[in-house]
């Protein structure tokens, strides 16, 4: 279970890591603007926030990988939680993403996907 866990947690932090290319650093190109839905001038206007939200985009992934880490050096409890926080947070923003903007259903879905099924073998691992 823990294998399984560790695989979508990855799979997870990787979308967030490029999530995080393209907030923070490819915000205003067009394959940027075309993923996010904005145009040149909204994607210049919100580029320092965009900046900022890229951050924690890789901040959770930075936290997921460490629990796969910590999970693989046998600290399984230190992993499964720290997976759990970061795959957890990944999936809430998903579902607030799915609540707040309609539109964007299918995004939420596919940020929210890896998360979600890590998020469930993580608290089944915890429950065997």
């Amino acid at each position: 279970m823990l294998i399984a866990t560790a695989v979508f947690a990855v799979a997870a932090a990787a979308l967030h890591v490029f999530i995080w290319y393209l907030e923070s650093f490819a915000w205003t190109t067009a394959r940027a603007r075309a993923v996010f839905g904005t145009s040149a001038s909204e994607a210049e206007a919100t580029r320092e926030l965009a900046y900022n939200q890229g951050f924690y985009n890789l901040f959770l992934a930075m936290i997921a990988v460490a629990g796969v880490v910590a999970a693989g050096l046998s600290h399984h409890g230190v992993g499964l939680a720290l997976i759990l926080a970061g795959t957890g947070a990944m999936l809430a923003a998903a579902l607030v993403l799915a609540a707040t903007s309609p539109d964007k259903l299918s995004a939420a879905a596919k940020q929210g996907a890896a998360p979600l099924v890590a998020v469930v073998l993580a608290i089944v691992a915890v429950l065997t």
